[in-house]
């Protein structure tokens, strides 16, 4: 879950994998503070979450002062996105994958806590620490751009194109 999240977030198996390194030795530290399996889950997406904000704002951060012509190549030779692969993964859902990848990040997170992770408006709210309202507009947000880039990109898979 950890890694998949981090994998979603992020675009980079290297740097999720990182993440997910990081996130579990800090689970090591805190789970004599963790109740339940429940809690468990909820702490380790909540802290996922937050070490990937963290990664995607230092990316930010490291390409604006290296100056974008620099950033770009650099982006290019190793940091491209990469669709999440698994091995019964269909083209579709690499494709799908990709589009996922060029959302903003809270509606990316939005969605994937909620179609990936199955968490309701609510509990998605609370893991992100977002008003309801907030979460509700990303989900929507975040879907209608999906479609509409999809609509875009993906004409090959509808049907009567």
């Amino acid at each position: 879950m950890v890694f998949s999240l981090a994998w979603r977030m992020t675009g980079d198996r290297g740097l999720a994998e990182e993440l997910a390194q990081d996130v579990l030795l800090e689970l090591d530290r805190n789970l004599h503070k963790l109740g339940s399996a429940e809690h468990v889950r909820f702490w380790l997406r909540q802290v996922t979450l937050h070490r990937v904000a963290d990664a995607l704002r230092r990316r930010r951060t490291n390409a604006a002062t290296l100056g974008s012509d620099l950033w770009e190549e650099l982006e290019e030779r190793h940091v491209l996105i990469e669709p999440f692969e698994l091995e019964d993964e269909s083209p579709l859902g690499r494709r799908i994958e990709e589009l996922l990848a060029t959302l903003p990040e809270g509606q990316r997170a939005a969605l994937v806590l909620r179609y990936q992770e199955d968490l309701t408006p609510e509990e998605i709210a609370v893991t992100l620490k977002s008003p309801l309202a907030t979460v509700k507009s990303q989900l929507q947000r975040g879907l209608k751009l999906l479609r509409l880039r999809a609509s875009q990109s993906l004409k090959e898979y509808v049907r009567g194109a």
